[in-house]
């Protein structure tokens, strides 16, 4: 039987692995969780005139069926719906608006853009549909070994070149128009990755899908699935960063020596199974692999900057063309790729706890903005976006990959027990990738470990589940 197993890692990775481990091997797994920072990672939030907002990771698809299910099981709720509209920007004028009339945006868009709003909606539905099928293969108990393998089973080699092609090249073949993909495409992806059309297509279909479906975010904080997860595997959270892990054997078996630092100074433990869920990329971590023949190479790849600055004032709203605030309509900004433009979103967001009674702030009074930039604002700069504002509090991240650095995706499999997730980020990055990553590591753990190879890398699953079934 498996003894102790080790997750480094307490983002929303780290214990979606631990919850799906104790799932598989069962409640006498032994689960040490190592965190450096807080449990929750990147779904941090920030406090503004005592009231806690979201300052990364924010919405979340509607078909998002593991996060859908983490809600479910911890008794959390959705956060409730504030409604508002989005534009986007170009530097000089609005070139898209959103209208409280459904049909007058359809309109709008297909007088603009013509038949490009269908052929995206088309596509990114075709690319989910085969996406879905993940869930189906894992309910089975499917592993995928490599992210290549997992992408082949879901849309065959189709799925694998859209990680080697751009987003801009595969819609501009189905028949968008560049119009389409500079003004609107753009604008999602900057929000969202914070990079350009040049993404990967597969990167790219699954921000769009979150950009045109319905989302929805967790009341009280997205991080709340985090730490409500770690609580409900009873998993020892231990608060440590870990410097490295060296490989011993014991009975012809690996046994992985995990190395680490906390406040009381240096320490190790030995563990049958480990999953690494922070990025093992030189610039994010200085994480050492020893004694393993052949050794385990640094992963190619970089990580992308990005700013959030959450910022509580007022909008400078004739910046955007509207010299008069009150007429302001708009709570989320897109900007399309222009060169003087300093940032790449603003929204107009709301607190992680929404009662009955809230109401957004009138676009005269002062509220709290989010804004995503590569760079940190400036002085001027805030100043452009902000007639006056009291505060300022500023995040910089290494958030997503900078998808056009990566080339080979990275593996899953380290060594024999040791698993990578977050090279899933290199396919698209969302909490849904992240959480079907763990399910993922989860089974193939348990299907090596247990010797159940017909479970891992099946061909022709969607023939297979349909006979099982």
């Amino acid at each position: 039987p498996l003894s102790p197993a080790a997750v480094v890692g307490a983002g929303l990775g780290g214990s979606a692995t631990a919850y799906f481990l104790q799932q598989h091997f069962g409640p006498q797994v032994q689960l040490d969780v190592y965190e450096a920072a807080g449990v929750g990672g990147r779904l941090a939030t920030v406090t503004v005139n005592k009231q806690q907002y979201e300052s990364r990771g924010a919405s979340i698809h509607a078909l998002s069926l593991h996060m859908q299910d983490f809600v479910k099981i911890l008794g959390l709720k959705h956060r409730r719906e504030v409604a508002g509209k989005s534009a986007i920007f170009s530097g000089e004028h609005f070139v898209l608006e959103e209208t409280d009339w459904y049909l007058l945006n359809l309109f709008r868009l297909w007088w603009h853009y013509g038949i490009s709003f269908l052929r995206l909606q088309m596509w990114v539905e075709e690319v989910m549909e085969k996406f879905m099928r993940i869930y189906k293969y894992q309910a089975h108990g499917y592993a995928f070994s490599s992210l290549e393998e997992l992408l082949r089973s879901l849309g065959g080699e189709a799925f694998v070149n859209m990680t080697q092609r751009s987003v801009a090249e595969a819609l501009l073949e189905v028949g968008v128009t560049q119009r389409f993909v500079d003004d609107v495409i753009a604008a999602v992806l900057r929000s969202s990755y914070g990079q350009s059309v040049l993404v990967p297509a597969f990167a790219g279909a699954m921000s769009l899908a979150g950009a045109q479906g319905s989302t929805w975010a967790v009341e009280g904080g997205n991080k709340l699935v985090c730490s409500g997860l770690l609580k409900l595997t009873k998993a020892n959270v231990i608060s440590a960063r870990v410097t490295g892990i060296s490989l011993h054997s014991s009975e012809g078996r690996a046994l992985y020596q995990v190395h680490y630092e906390s406040t009381e100074g240096q320490g190790s433990a030995f563990y049958d199974l480990v999953v690494v869920t922070t990025p093992l990329h030189p610039s994010r971590s200085n994480f050492t692999f020893d004694n393993f023949h052949p050794p385990i190479a640094d992963l190619p790849g970089a990580f992308q900057p990005s700013v959030t600055s959450v910022v509580h004032g007022y909008l400078n709203s004739s910046y955007f063309g509207f010299p008069d605030p009150k007429l302001f309509p708009f709570t989320s900004i897109l900007t399309t790729d222009t060169p003087d433009l300093f940032f790449h979103a603003m929204d107009n967001i709301c607190p992680v706890n929404i009662s009955a009674a809230f109401r957004r702030k009138q676009p005269q009074e002062a509220a709290v903005w989010r804004v995503l930039s590569q760079q940190p604002l400036d002085k001027p700069q805030l100043k452009t976006l902000f007639r006056s504002y009291y505060s300022v509090q500023v995040a910089e991240w290494q958030t997503y990959p900078r998808y056009d650095a990566a080339k080979a995706l990275p593996p899953v499999v380290l060594h024999e027990n040791l698993f990578y997730l977050s090279g899933v980020e290199w396919l698209a990055s969302s909490m849904e990738m992240v959480a079907v990553a763990a399910k993922n590591v989860a089974l193939l753990a348990y299907n090596r470990w247990h010797q159940e190879l017909e479970k891992i890398d099946q061909k022709d699953l969607m023939h297979k589940v349909k006979t099982e079934l």
